[in-house]
């Protein structure tokens, strides 16, 4: 028997099955047995099967257990309103509260969820597409905790815009997470390309939506009989059956027909029903609209131009109609059944509105359009209303045109939205624009460019140039953000030269000063700057007498101590020139100066042995960058680099765990990146300090961690990275080869501190297998250029290293002061490192009382590697502990220590 469900007079039929899963998702949801499980709910199906008709019998049963429902509903003519759906699911939770209140509830978010809801105007730095979806995110699952159980019930999914679609793509597996059921539903076929992956997600019936599939005879009959009497014949109902293939909404449209003229439901009618189906759409539909008389449709196409929700007053001046006749219009239409609702009028059902739509002529078409454009900016509704409706227009030269789309764009692109943003403005583009304003719209199209296609914003930015730019301030942004762009294109030479040739032929003296301050900058990250001496020669001469008075000074005091650090200079000239810079402050998320120069700031800290200070800076630019929204490359480089940061102190788990993040961050922004290239050459790092060189090598492999390597300077660097993997799988040879490569690319460049690359210590292991002498030399060359640095860390380091690669007394000596001076630093790691090559040493050696002092260092190495979560060094303080055990006499401990083993 088919379960029918009344709604508005309708039965909802054979969809036993779809309605179980509906049950049985609610019950889990709310509990009923035993714990609260959320999850996705997909229907598909093509156009009349009842899609929405089931969704409001879901919203329904949501209601009837207590839930918290969110609704929204696709449209064909907002697909182009970035965040349509997400503004319908969510503002209407939020808009009733004051901005007080709002600013309360969404804490850090306000400002970046805030203008994408349409709860706050748009303030600042444009946040990333990522940072907007986190910041959904937080928002949704708020609710979903607050709130709970919660309901999400999305119609014609298939028509929501990219920006909600892809979000609710990302989100949907966290579901399972929450006490959160999302229901949706859509037309297979028209599922946009780009929501692929909402297609496949698992869902509770498994990796596939469950599919609507037609009514059968039976159930069109009993809906028939239900519309027009229990006479209808079983001839009739079979006829009604077939001429609408059990399309429901067809068939209920048909039903209505026949009713309304009276025709008998027998026989004698059969013969009308395929004409009378045929007038519920496509052309049928049409003509029928069509007698209705020309003001009606007028009426309604500027209601398929406008979309859904649509103000009666607003259709009527799109239509060119007065109130009371666009009134009487509308009676009209929703007496034919193809508008309903009175204070907004919509259609009833999306395949008419389709079919008005496409049936508009094509001119007509373009100029309703036009028309509603002028109509919502007189209302009130704003730019970003107006421009979807421009998208549609042809370009005709109208500045007017222009200014709406740049407005718009301005507010997508502040909203998170950057490829909605670049779509406006390539339209404003092709209008064209005035020629004074040419270059300003290229420069905009660049900027929202710049996250979805660095060479795009290239290309826009090189054609801005060619245009006459008679603002300075404009053409200076234009300069800055090309560098910037080709920069992170791994095009670093491209971006030194084009600061460089800027600051050569600007008239104005701070113009110059800011242009030689990138130029500097670019220089610094070049691996194939051709004069490197040189260029550090002029960056000290014009720091040392620069006071900081502004940011681009303070921009070049603090390229001066990243300089002096590459170059190992004393940590003293490098402090003092790091703490000018930073007097007056480097802001970190300053979208016209980027975040390099801060980050090198806090660097030089980090080399020079003051990771506390470091630390501070880094937690307050992450701290910058997650208040603005900006969630992808920034702060994956924040998370990695702080994650370096914990890597030299010695706190390896830390470190990892950040430096992991910061990959998985790197992903979302795409393989072959600068930032990936950073966070796979510091988690290499980390995991052979941990001992797992065998995942290091995995990774290496799995991200293509090998020649070639980028033209950009990374920390640490990506090539001497891979020689350090090379020694620890014992491929010495290779591995010499490659170090050696990066000393003969570093030091012509007077990039001499083995604190920021130590490719000298590496190079000396891998050498002492065939060339020990060599290895010597290479060894204590490192010794010297540390101890002209002056940071403890390093100087311990590089004695530990000579110490293994020269051996004997002399080795033990170095061994003893590489202890020494690491006990003054704060790199915790490298401590336990020389403290258990000291051990080991001294156990092997021949002096009196050698193994109650190896013993000593063999346990202070093993509490110190535990602590700093070195697992494999710690398993070889173990090993070597085991080998003293033997030879000691027995009761006899080093220093007092227990012969109990030491564990974690």
């Amino acid at each position: 028997m088919s379960q029918r469900v009344p709604r508005n007079g309708r039965a909802l039929l054979e969809r036993e099955g779809e309605l179980a899963a509906v049950d049985e998702a609610l019950a889990d949801l709310v509990g009923e047995r035993g714990h609260s499980r959320g999850g996705l709910l997909a229907f598909a199906g093509p156009a009349g099967l009842g899609k929405t008709t089931l969704l409001a019998e879901v919203r329904r049963r949501a209601a009837a257990h207590s839930c918290t429902v969110l609704s929204a509903r696709g449209g064909d003519q907002e697909q182009q309103v970035a965040f349509h759906v997400a503004r319908q699911l969510l503002q209407p939770r939020l808009a009733g509260s004051s901005d007080q209140e709002i600013r309360a509830t969404l804490g850090s978010w306000y400002g970046i969820v805030g203008p994408a809801l349409g709860l706050c105007t748009a303030d600042g730095p444009a946040p990333d597409p990522q940072g907007l979806r986190d910041g959904l995110d937080w928002v949704l699952t708020h609710l979903a905790v607050q709130d709970a159980p919660v309901v999400l019930v999305l119609d014609d999914a298939h028509w929501a815009d990219p920006q909600s679609l892809n979000w609710l793509a990302a989100f949907a597996p966290r579901a399972d997470e929450l006490a959160l059921l999302i229901v949706v539903a859509y037309r297979p076929d028209e599922l946009p390309a780009g929501a692929d992956a909402f297609r496949y997600l698992p869902g509770r019936a498994g990796y596939r939506p469950i599919a609507l599939e037609p009514l059968t005879a039976d159930a069109i009959g009993e809906l028939v009989r239900d519309s027009v009497g229990e006479h209808a014949d079983d001839a009739f109902c079979r006829e009604c059956w077939a001429v609408t293939a059990g399309n429901p909404f067809e068939a209920v449209e048909l039903t209505v027909k026949v009713r309304d003229r009276g025709l008998p439901p027998d026989g004698t009618s059969t013969h009308l029903l395929r004409d009378l189906v045929a007038a519920v759409k496509g052309r049928g539909l049409i003509a029928q609209l069509e007698r209705l008389g020309p003001s009606t449709v007028r009426l309604a196409w500027a209601a398929a131009v406008l979309g859904t929700e649509i103000e009666p007053a607003l259709a009527a001046t799109v239509a060119g109609l007065g109130r009371e006749e666009a009134a009487d219009c509308a009676d009209r239409l929703r007496e034919a059944r193809i508008l309903t609702g009175s204070q907004t009028l919509g259609f009833v059902h999306p395949l008419i509105a389709t079919a008005v739509y496409r049936a508009i002529p094509d001119a007509v078409r373009v100029a309703l359009h036009g028309q509603a454009a002028w109509s919502v900016v007189d209302a009130g509704q704003g730019p970003t209303a107006a421009a979807r409706h421009l998208l549609e227009t042809h370009p005709e030269g109208d500045p007017w045109v222009v200014h709406q789309l740049r407005a718009a764009a301005r507010e997508t692109l502040r909203a998170g939205a950057p490829e909605a943003s670049r779509t406006l403005l390539a339209r404003a583009l092709r209008e064209p624009p005035p020629p004074e304003e040419r270059a300003a719209v290229l420069y905009e199209l660049g900027c929202s460019s710049q996250l979805l296609e660095p060479s795009a914003t290239v290309n826009h930015l090189r054609a801005a140039l060619e245009e006459e730019i008679d603002d300075p301030a404009l053409r200076d942004s234009i300069l800055f953000r090309l560098s910037q762009s080709l920069a992170h294109s791994d095009r670093m030479t491209e971006a030194a030269e084009l600061v460089g040739h800027a600051a050569r032929t600007a008239t104005g003296a701070r113009t110059r000063l800011r242009m030689q301050a990138e130029q500097f900058m670019w220089d610094a990250f070049r691996a194939d700057e051709p004069d490197s001496p040189s260029r550090s020669r002029r960056l000290a001469r014009l720091a040392d007498r620069l006071t900081g008075r502004d940011l681009t000074e303070r921009y070049i005091i603090a390229l001066r101590a990243w300089d002096a650090t590459l170059r190992g200079e004393p940590t003293g000239t490098v402090l003092r020139h790091a703490a000018r810079a930073l007097e007056g402050g480097l802001p970190w998320a300053d979208e016209d100066r980027g975040f390099e120069v801060p980050v090198l700031a806090a660097l030089t800290y980090m080399y020079a042995d003051f990771p506390d200070r470091a630390e501070e800076l880094f937690a307050t630019g992450i701290a910058d960058f997650e208040r603005q929204g900006w969630r992808g490359a920034h702060l994956s480089f924040g998370y990695v680099l702080l994650g370096y940061l914990h890597y030299r102190r010695g706190r390896l788990a830390e470190a990892e765990e950040l430096a992991r993040d910061g990959l998985r961050l790197a992903e979302r922004v795409g393989r072959g990146t600068p930032v990936q290239w950073y966070s796979i050459a510091v988690l290499v790092e980390i995991l052979l300090a941990r001992g797992r060189t065998g995942e290091a090598t995995a990774l290496a492999a799995d991200y293509a961690f090998e020649e070639p390597f980028p033209a950009t300077v990374t920390f640490p660097d990506a090539q001497a990275v891979h020689g350090e993997l090379l020694l620890a799988r014992g491929m010495y040879k290779d591995a010499a080869t490659e170090l050696a490569s990066v000393g003969r690319r570093l030091d012509p460049r007077g990039m001499r501190n083995p604190a920021w690359c130590p490719w000298q210590m590496d190079l000396a292991l891998a050498e002492f297998h065939d060339a020990p002498e060599r290895a010597g030399r290479t060894a204590l060359d490192a010794v010297t250029r540390a101890r002209q640095f002056g940071a403890p860390s390093t100087i311990g380091h590089s004695l530990r290293v000579a110490a293994q690669v020269i051996r004997g007394d002399t080795g033990l000596d170095l061994l003893a002061e590489s202890v020494t001076q690491l006990e003054d630093s704060p790199n915790a790691y490298q401590l336990a490192c020389s403290l258990v090559a000291h051990g080991t040493a001294l156990r092997q050696s021949r002096r009196t009382g050698a193994l109650a002092e190896a013993a000593d260092r063999l346990h202070r190495g093993l509490e110190v590697a535990l602590r700093c979560g070195a697992d494999g060094l710690a398993a070889t303080a173990r090993r070597e502990l085991a080998l003293i055990a033997p030879l000691r006499p027995a009761g006899v401990t080093g220093n007092g220590l227990s012969d109990r083993p030491h564990t974690a």
